[in-house]
């Protein structure tokens, strides 16, 4: 099993900064994916940004040059950088995991989401 524990919530003003964290423990495989998804006020969930082991990178439309994800393979721990925050952006944020056995068995993770309200 594997605990994910993100923070760096909050709010803050349009235009503003935040940058997300989450970190991965527990019985650890080898983690392929992190990603970062989002669900605003009554809407789905919806995949906001994600980084593989090799360093590939994929980002919603929505915040393409405004949000910069990383991750720290040594710590298991994935960053979410977020510039130009709008109020559109506001949601709660999931870390997401994957982890994948030396079988190649895939076990995913969802973290315990963290909100972010845009607001002035």
């Amino acid at each position: 099993q594997v605990q994910l524990v993100e923070s760096g919530g909050g709010l803050v003003q349009p235009g503003g900064s935040l940058r997300l964290s989450c970190a991965a423990s527990g019985n650890i495989f080898s983690i392929y994916a992190m990603a970062w998804y989002r669900q605003p006020p009554g809407e789905q969930r919806e995949l906001v940004a994600q980084v593989t082991s090799g360093g590939s990178t994929d980002y919603a439309d929505s915040v393409k040059g405004r949000f910069t994800i990383s991750r720290d393979t040594a710590k298991n721990t994935v960053y979410l950088q977020m510039n130009s925050l709008k109020p559109e952006d506001t949601a709660v944020y999931f870390c997401h995991v994957q982890d994948v056995s030396d079988y190649g068995d895939d076990y995913f993770y969802w973290g315990q989401g963290t909100q972010v309200t845009v607001s002035s």
